[in-house]
């Protein structure tokens, strides 16, 4: 990885975090962000030496990765993705999946609102009530069978269809995040194997993955096929949560038409726990 992409990604974050985010006083400033030299000081080199960063003129150490992330107190995202930049593997460089109270939180408050919560590599972490009454999740007993990934290239849920249109677009999304997040935890051996056997059993999904499309929307939608009544055709938002390098998805229904409707019967008669946390053996 060239030293341009990681002086890009240091300059954004310099440019991006508050001065009072960090501990510095505000006043009255000229340019946005930090500072080269607020920057330089909180990290503990010159100035200089971060423009050159910045500028792909010079390779950082893993200790100046280290204490640039500190200066500017980036998440464990943002972290992995400065060190895979950078050319290291990160300290710990396993995919998360721990849920925190942010997540939870959202899967609480959504109760009428299909979502599921899943980690940097696909596989579902939580989802709520709602999402399982769709009834289109059907765990099949394989190595992978909560990944998104997975299933949507190699072992499709029957239940859920979309057009084509709809499916280029949400397969580019998938491989799009797969590609960043392998990217970022280089050193996760599970995740690799996961990519490694999609390639091998998805001739889609790895010929999207020599040749990306460009990723021009992160939702798409699809029809929920029900055991009895017509399907319900809903939006899936992708939605990322900083900090755990989690994300959600929720699925929307058109507001005051049939498909509203029928989402807010399927929905009705769920009950049980809000938040289910789901098995996962995938990477992670």
């Amino acid at each position: 990885m060239g030293g341009h992409e990681f002086g890009a990604a240091v300059r954004q974050l310099r440019e991006s975090t508050a001065p009072a985010a960090v501990g510095l006083p505000v006043g009255r400033r000229r340019v946005r962000g930090l500072r080269r030299e607020e920057l330089g000081e909180l990290a503990g080199m010159s100035a200089d030496y971060v423009r050159r960063l910045e500028q792909g003129r010079s390779h950082p150490s893993a200790g100046v990765v280290n204490a640039i992330a500190r200066a500017l107190r980036v998440g464990r995202a943002e972290y992995e993705r400065l060190c895979a930049l950078a050319g290291y593997a990160a300290v710990a460089g396993q995919v998360p999946n721990e849920i925190g109270p942010g997540a939870l939180g959202l899967l609480e408050r959504f109760t009428d609102t299909p979502m599921f919560v899943s980690d940097a590599a696909m596989n579902l972490v939580a989802v709520n009530s709602a999402f399982l009454a769709l009834g289109h999740w059907e765990p099949t007993g394989g190595p992978w069978e909560w990944n998104i990934a997975w299933r949507t290239f190699c072992d499709p849920c029957r239940a859920f269809q979309q057009s084509a249109t709809e499916a280029t677009v949400h397969e580019a999304v998938l491989v799009a995040r797969l590609r960043s997040t392998l990217l970022r935890y280089p050193g996760d051996v599970s995740l690799a194997a996961l990519v490694d056997e999609m390639r091998s059993r998805s001739r889609p999904f790895d010929t999207l993955w020599r040749t990306p499309r460009p990723v021009t929307a992160y939702e798409s939608s699809a029809a929920f096929v029900q055991p009895e009544g017509d399907p319900v055709t809903l939006v899936g938002s992708l939605l990322a949560i900083p900090g755990d390098d989690l994300a959600a998805l929720l699925l929307t229904a058109t507001p005051g038409s049939a498909d509203a409707a029928r989402l807010a019967e399927i929905v009705g008669v769920t009950g049980g726990p809000a938040v289910i946390r789901v098995g996962q053996s995938g990477p992670g």
